[in-house]
């Protein structure tokens, strides 16, 4: 991990406030409970706060004492198989500076309240760009702060990092749910095509993780659909009518925010639209516009599937990688800021691939902030419906071991504050 030595110079004493915002994961919890345990073993946080639902919540002094609650190791391990977030979220966007500093100045009066010194915020894309905008008014100000992101996201298109913490569990549970899917589907000889949408609006990481089963001997996805790679109609039927040809039962895997070359998206033919507090459109029905299309055009047995909201937190078949690696960014987050690191989000740099090894820096917020990363061009296929072996092989190491949550009466156990 690249941090600062500690000196007499920049040792800040206070308080610190860690907060959940955007989607929830499957590990999420586990970068909080790397938060916490940072801030337990470090000397210069007196007592470490959780802000209720985000900065929602932290706008309304909504806080509880985690230092207090989480006084075992047994509560800390149980947090970080709980899926979901355990402080609850928000999706609150920021006015820029100079719009209202209203709630700016509400924060900085929390701040020197609690006498909170360390702000952690755990979340994507946009709530990065809450971090940058609260880094950006706190620069003028001189009350002493330091100010860290901590990646959390399943979408895996944050910038400046080999991966996103959350990612690897929910690429696991995309691989198996298709692996299963197609096991389904492969015991009929009816002509049949099955089209599985997966989240994904700007980047097909996700649904790139459906093809991993052919890493390992299983039966993949015949299709694979991306938003980074413009989408065709007549693409699509010429490779389903070759896929029928090959074997009765088809199986096709499309993101979410799959869209026709003039940018209008697949789904927008059969649902409206609607944007959520950061203009993002809200999608839906893309696998049931292409099972229409493919009714209309081929007329065999078709179906769609929507995979929704399990993807994200399904922490029975997390993988044990991802688990780790949010605890050591939650914990990384907190050992940088105590160092004199700031503005700056934490990530995660790839070493080696086999063996997968890595490390945890950090990188300027400011540099990551309201960008994207798509999947690379060429891990897709030259035809755009599936992805290449170097992209499983990038994904693959991500989703590997399997977790130990406890059970009871056959029902895991997850903790709630």
């Amino acid at each position: 991990m690249q941090v600062r030595k500690v000196t007499d110079m920049n040792k800040l004493i206070g308080n610190a406030v860690v907060g959940q915002s955007g989607g929830p994961t499957a590990a999420i919890n586990a970068t909080l409970s790397g938060v916490i345990r940072g801030a337990l073993a470090a000397e210069e946080i007196e007592t470490l706060y959780g802000m209720r639902n985000g900065v929602e919540g932290l706008l309304e002094e909504r806080l509880i004492n985690l230092s207090e609650y989480f006084d075992s190791e047994y509560k800390l391990t149980t947090l970080e198989n709980t899926p979901a977030a355990a402080l609850g979220s928000c999706r609150k966007k920021l006015p820029k500076k100079g719009e209202d500093d209203s709630v700016y100045e509400k924060l900085l009066s929390v701040f020197k309240k609690y006498n909170i010194r360390y702000f952690f915020y755990i979340g994507g894309n946009d709530s990065m760009d809450t971090v940058a905008k609260l880094s950006e008014y706190t620069k003028t100000h001189d009350y002493e702060m330091r100010i860290m992101g901590v990646p959390k996201t399943i979408d895996n298109d944050l910038v400046g990092t080999d991966h996103t913490p959350g990612y690897g569990s929910a690429a696991k549970h995309i691989a198996v749910t298709l692996s299963e899917i197609i096991r389904d589907c492969a015991v009929y000889t009816k002509k049949a095509v099955t089209i599985v949408e997966i989240m994904g609006r700007d980047a097909g990481w996700l649904t790139a993780a459906s093809a991993l089963g052919r890493a390992a001997g299983i039966d993949a996805p015949d299709l694979v659909y991306l938003p980074e790679v413009p989408f065709s109609m007549d693409e699509f039927f010429s490779s389903v009518y070759a896929c029928l040809d090959k074997h009765p039962n088809v199986v096709i895997a499309v993101s979410e925010g799959i869209r026709f070359a003039d940018g209008t998206y697949v789904c927008e033919g059969i649902s409206a639209s609607s944007v959520d507090a950061f203009g993002h459109k809200q999608l839906s029905g893309t696998g049931k516009a292409l099972e229409l299309a493919v009714k209309e055009k081929i007329g065999c047995k078709v179906r769609s599937i929507e995979l929704n909201l399990p993807q994200r937190c399904a922490s029975h078949i997390a993988s044990k990688t991802d688990l780790e690696e949010s605890v050591c960014v939650g914990r990384g987050a907190v050992e940088a800021a105590v160092n004199g690191v700031t503005r700056e989000m934490m990530t995660i740099v790839r070493k080696t691939t086999e063996p997968y090894t890595y490390e945890i820096s950090h990188s300027d917020i400011a540099e990551i902030a309201n960008k994207v990363k798509e999947v690379p061009r060429e891990f897709i296929n030259e035809e755009g419906n599936n992805v290449t072996d170097e992209c499983v092989k990038y994904i693959l190491p991500l989703i590997e071991g399997e977790t130990s949550p406890e059970f009871r009466m056959g029902l895991p156990v997850h903790i709630v504050l």
